[in-house]
């Protein structure tokens, strides 16, 4: 799904919600219970939704942007195999690329 998709879904406003079991340590609930109100948090289980939110829109980005990425890469490859150059150098110097070289 791509990002504005996404993001399109999540503003709606009444999403549907799955009830979960997490278990967690005393410690940790204790604290987001103490940090919640202080960031603008009804309560601690809003806190964690937030980190989760803000974790996953996180990865989610990088991974759209890699894939943005591998496309950009594989286009240009095709673009200098139509020129000529072999597909052996193009795989070579990708790989050196990924290898940081």
């Amino acid at each position: 799904m791509k990002m504005t998709e996404r993001i399109k879904r999540n503003m709606q406003p009444d999403k549907p919600m799955t009830l979960i079991s997490l278990r967690l340590p005393d410690h940790v609930i204790e604290d987001l219970k103490e940090v919640a109100p202080s960031l603008g948090f009804s309560g601690y289980q809003a806190l964690i939704r937030a980190y989760i939110s803000n974790g996953l829109r996180k990865h989610l980005a990088e991974r759209e942007a890699q894939r943005a990425k591998d496309s950009t890469v594989e286009e240009f490859s095709q673009r200098l195999m139509a020129h000529g150059v072999p597909k052996q150098a193009i795989q070579e110097a990708a790989a050196e690329m990924k290898a940081g070289r």
